[in-house]
C-alpha cells in the first residue's frame, strides 16, 4: 500500500441515488485500490450529517426525485458558505443530474425561484411543458475525447461563461440548443450524465482522481495507467451504436 490516501464523501445517497450514482463511488474506490492508493469512503446521510470539509478530498452528489432533491437542498444550504469555500480552494466535487442543479445559483419553476448553493454561476429553468430530455448522450472533451452517458432531465441549464464538460455530439446536453454539456469550474465537475458515469468513462474517473491527489500531495506525479480493455470496449460499443 502506498502512502497516498483519499477520503471520498457520498452526500445523501439515501436521497440522491436514483440513477445508480453509487457506481461512481465504486469506480473511484476500485481504481484507487488497483494502484495501491487507500480509499476511505464515508456516507453523509440523514441523521449522520456532519461534514468535515477540511479533510474531505472528493464530494459526490447524485440525482433524485424533485422531492428528495429539495430535502437535500435544505440540508446543504445550512453548509452553503463552507461548501462554496471548499470549492474555491480547489476541493473536488462531482455532481450529477439534480446534484448538478443544486450547485448553481437558482432553480426556477414557473414563477417560483429557489436559491441553491451558488458554487457554480449557473441557473436552471424547469421546462414549463414538463418535457424531459431523455436518452443516451455522447460528448467531446478536448482532453479526454468522447464521454458517454445517459440523460433524463427537465432542467434547462444556462452555464453562462463557464467551461462545459464537453461539446454535445448526440443528445441534448444542458439546454438542448447551446451544444454544451456539463460544467468544469476549478475542480468542480457538474453534469447531467449518469447511469452511472464513471464506470463507463475510466479516463474521466482517473482525471478527477488525479486532480484530488495532486491537490493533496505535492509530490504526487500521477496515477499509473490501467489495462482498461473491457471498459474501453464497452465505451466504443456505445459510440459505434449511436454514431455509426
Amino acid at each position: 500500500m502506498s502512502d497516498y490516501k483519499l477520503k471520498i464523501v457520498h452526500l445523501f445517497p439515501d436521497f440522491l441515488n436514483l440513477y445508480g450514482d453509487k457506481g461512481n463511488i465504486e469506480a473511484m474506490k476500485k481504481r484507487l485500490e488497483w494502484r495501491d492508493v487507500e480509499a476511505e469512503v464515508c456516507l453523509c446521510t440523514e441523521g449522520n450529517e456532519e461534514i468535515d470539509f477540511e479533510n474531505t478530498d472528493i464530494f459526490v452528489l447524485g440525482g433524485g426525485s424533485d422531492r428528495e432533491q429539495e430535502t437535500v437542498r435544505q440540508k446543504l444550504m445550512e453548509k452553503k458558505d463552507a461548501f462554496k469555500d471548499y470549492a474555491e480552494k480547489g476541493g473536488v466535487i462531482l455532481a450529477t443530474c439534480g446534484g448538478f442543479e443544486l450547485l448553481g445559483n437558482t432553480i426556477r419553476k414557473g414563477e417560483e425561484e429557489t436559491e441553491c448553493l451558488g458554487i457554480l454561476d449557473i441557473e436552471t429553468d424547469i421546462a414549463e411543458d414538463g418535457k424531459r430530455f431523455t436518452g443516451n448522450v455522447i460528448i467531446e472533451n478536448s482532453e479526454l475525447g468522447k464521454i458517454v452517458g445517459f440523460e433524463n432531465h427537465s432542467g434547462r441549464m444556462n452555464i453562462k461563461d463557464n467551461t462545459p464538460l464537453g461539446k454535445v455530439i448526440t443528445g441534448k446536453g444542458n439546454d438542448g440548443k447551446s451544444g454544451a454539456e456539463g460544467v468544469i469550474y476549478k475542480n468542480v465537475f457538474g453534469t447531467y450524465l449518469h447511469g452511472p458515469l464513471l464506470p463507463k468513462n475510466p479516463d474521466l474517473c482517473d482525471y478527477i482522481l488525479n486532480r484530488a491527489l495532486k491537490r493533496k500531495y505535492e509530490d504526487f506525479m500521477g496515477l499509473m495507467p490501467l489495462g482498461d480493455h473491457l471498459e474501453d470496449k464497452a465505451r466504443r460499443y456505445i459510440i459505434k451504436r449511436f454514431l455509426g
